[in-house]
């Protein structure tokens, strides 16, 4: 599969709950592996894990791929809501 093909699937937890989307995938360049998905979260999900939905734009988590457990017309997680807070990693941001 191709990281295009993974932008905009929905990502869906253990309760069938839509979590968000993909936004994008974190490579470690020294494996070649996909290390890390970057999804968007829906507004439902901002509230649920605690997060503060910005003015503009929207809330984006990084989620290790151990959390994935199946990827084909979502992408399915081996964790339900609870679970997600623990594993959840803070955004990485490059210096500008």
């Amino acid at each position: 599969m191709r990281p295009s093909e993974l932008e905009g699937k929905s990502v869906v937890g253990t309760e069938a709950k839509i979590i968000g989307t993909v936004s994008g995938i974190e490579i470690d360049c020294l494996a070649w592996k996909v290390t890390h998905l970057l999804i968007r979260l829906t507004e439902e999900m901002v509230n649920t894990l605690g997060y503060k939905k910005p003015f503009l734009g929207h809330v984006e988590i990084t989620l290790s791929v151990d959390a994935v457990k199946a990827v084909a017309d979502v992408v399915a997680l081996n964790k339900g809501i609870e679970e997600l807070k623990n594993v959840i990693e803070p955004p990485k941001r490059t210096p500008t």
